[in-house]
Protein backbone atom coordinates (compact mmCIF):
# COMPACT_ATOMS: atom_id res chain seq x y z
CA UNK A 1 0.00 0.00 0.00
CA UNK A 2 2.88 2.32 0.64
CA UNK A 3 4.02 1.98 -2.53
CA UNK A 4 0.79 2.91 -4.69
CA UNK A 5 0.75 6.12 -2.01
CA UNK A 6 4.13 6.79 -2.99
CA UNK A 7 3.22 6.36 -6.91
CA UNK A 8 -0.05 8.62 -6.80
CA UNK A 9 1.68 11.21 -5.04
CA UNK A 10 4.65 11.23 -7.57
CA UNK A 11 1.92 11.47 -10.14
CA UNK A 12 -0.16 14.12 -8.92
CA UNK A 13 3.15 16.27 -8.37
CA UNK A 14 4.10 15.60 -11.53
CA UNK A 15 0.52 17.00 -12.64
CA UNK A 16 0.55 20.09 -10.34
CA UNK A 17 3.99 20.86 -12.72
CA UNK A 18 1.63 21.71 -15.48
CA UNK A 19 0.56 25.72 -15.61
CA UNK A 20 -3.26 25.48 -14.51
CA UNK A 21 -3.86 22.24 -14.70
CA UNK A 22 -6.01 20.55 -12.19
CA UNK A 23 -4.21 17.55 -10.63
CA UNK A 24 -6.13 14.29 -12.79
CA UNK A 25 -7.60 11.62 -10.58
CA UNK A 26 -5.70 8.29 -11.77
CA UNK A 27 -7.69 5.17 -10.69
CA UNK A 28 -5.71 2.50 -9.23
CA UNK A 29 -6.43 -0.84 -11.26
CA UNK A 30 -4.17 -3.39 -9.29
CA UNK A 31 -3.01 -2.74 -5.98
CA UNK A 32 -2.26 -6.30 -4.38
CA UNK A 33 -0.05 -6.89 -1.19
CA UNK A 34 1.33 -9.97 0.23
CA UNK A 35 2.45 -9.28 3.59
CA UNK A 36 5.81 -10.86 5.00
CA UNK A 37 5.03 -15.05 6.21
CA UNK A 38 6.75 -16.80 8.39
CA UNK A 39 9.61 -17.39 6.28
CA UNK A 40 9.14 -13.71 5.22
CA UNK A 41 8.05 -14.33 1.75
CA UNK A 42 6.16 -10.94 0.52
CA UNK A 43 5.04 -9.64 -2.66
CA UNK A 44 3.51 -6.59 -4.51
CA UNK A 45 2.27 -5.91 -7.65
CA UNK A 46 0.43 -2.49 -8.84
CA UNK A 47 -0.87 -0.64 -11.87
CA UNK A 48 -2.40 2.69 -12.26
CA UNK A 49 -4.64 4.04 -14.76
CA UNK A 50 -1.62 6.24 -16.26
CA UNK A 51 0.34 3.56 -16.88
CA UNK A 52 2.84 2.87 -13.62
CA UNK A 53 3.38 -0.42 -12.98
CA UNK A 54 5.06 -2.45 -9.95
CA UNK A 55 5.61 -5.53 -8.74
CA UNK A 56 7.78 -7.42 -6.82
CA UNK A 57 8.29 -10.41 -4.49
CA UNK A 58 10.46 -11.41 -2.17
CA UNK A 59 11.98 -13.13 0.86
CA UNK A 60 13.92 -12.98 3.81
CA UNK A 61 17.84 -13.42 3.16
CA UNK A 62 20.49 -15.87 4.72
CA UNK A 63 21.34 -12.65 6.88
CA UNK A 64 18.69 -11.54 7.59
CA UNK A 65 17.96 -8.91 5.08
CA UNK A 66 15.14 -9.08 2.03
CA UNK A 67 16.53 -10.71 -1.08
CA UNK A 68 13.98 -9.26 -4.05
CA UNK A 69 13.44 -9.27 -7.26
CA UNK A 70 10.95 -6.93 -9.55
CA UNK A 71 10.33 -4.57 -12.17
CA UNK A 72 8.47 -1.30 -12.78
CA UNK A 73 7.47 0.68 -15.74
CA UNK A 74 6.28 3.97 -16.73
CA UNK A 75 5.07 5.45 -19.82
CA UNK A 76 7.53 8.52 -20.98
CA UNK A 77 6.43 12.18 -22.23
CA UNK A 78 7.66 10.75 -25.97
CA UNK A 79 4.99 7.93 -25.59
CA UNK A 80 7.90 5.15 -25.11
CA UNK A 81 7.70 2.62 -22.20
CA UNK A 82 10.73 3.59 -19.46
CA UNK A 83 11.08 -0.35 -17.69
CA UNK A 84 13.69 -1.41 -15.06
CA UNK A 85 14.08 -5.06 -13.78
CA UNK A 86 16.32 -5.45 -10.23
CA UNK A 87 17.46 -7.60 -8.24
CA UNK A 88 18.42 -6.60 -4.31
CA UNK A 89 19.91 -8.97 -2.32
CA UNK A 90 23.00 -9.10 -0.02
CA UNK A 91 25.11 -8.07 -3.22
CA UNK A 92 23.32 -4.36 -2.78
CA UNK A 93 20.31 -3.25 -5.55
CA UNK A 94 21.20 -4.32 -8.86
CA UNK A 95 18.97 -2.65 -11.52
CA UNK A 96 18.72 -3.53 -15.50
CA UNK A 97 17.43 -1.32 -18.42
CA UNK A 98 17.99 0.26 -21.40
CA UNK A 99 18.19 3.49 -19.63
CA UNK A 100 20.45 3.13 -17.63
CA UNK A 101 24.04 5.12 -18.76
CA UNK A 102 26.75 2.15 -19.52
CA UNK A 103 30.40 2.43 -19.38
CA UNK A 104 32.48 2.36 -22.55
CA UNK A 105 34.03 -0.48 -23.93
CA UNK A 106 37.32 -1.60 -22.35
CA UNK A 107 39.68 -1.38 -23.33
CA UNK A 108 39.42 2.02 -24.54
CA UNK A 109 42.05 4.41 -25.81
CA UNK A 110 44.07 5.95 -23.23
CA UNK A 111 44.95 9.31 -23.79
CA UNK A 112 48.48 9.91 -24.01
CA UNK A 113 48.46 12.99 -21.04
CA UNK A 114 47.40 10.07 -18.98
CA UNK A 115 50.39 7.89 -20.00
CA UNK A 116 52.28 11.31 -19.32
CA UNK A 117 51.47 11.13 -15.81
CA UNK A 118 51.66 7.38 -15.47
CA UNK A 119 55.19 7.25 -16.53
CA UNK A 120 55.89 10.45 -14.40
CA UNK A 121 54.58 8.85 -11.17
CA UNK A 122 56.43 5.88 -11.73
CA UNK A 123 59.75 7.48 -12.09
CA UNK A 124 59.05 9.42 -8.78
CA UNK A 125 58.55 6.24 -7.45
CA UNK A 126 61.66 4.65 -9.00
CA UNK A 127 63.97 7.47 -7.62
CA UNK A 128 62.24 7.45 -4.02
CA UNK A 129 63.21 3.90 -4.13
CA UNK A 130 66.73 4.40 -4.70
CA UNK A 131 67.07 7.41 -2.12
CA UNK A 132 65.75 4.87 0.96
CA UNK A 133 68.42 2.04 -0.75
CA UNK A 134 71.11 4.63 -0.25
Amino acid sequence: MKIAIILALVAVAVAEKLPGATPPVIAILRSNQVNPDEFGAHSSDFEAENGIVFQFSGSEGAAGGANMVGSFSYPQEDGSLAEVKFVANENGYQPESSLLPVAPAFPHPIPQFVLDQIEFARLEDEAKAREERN
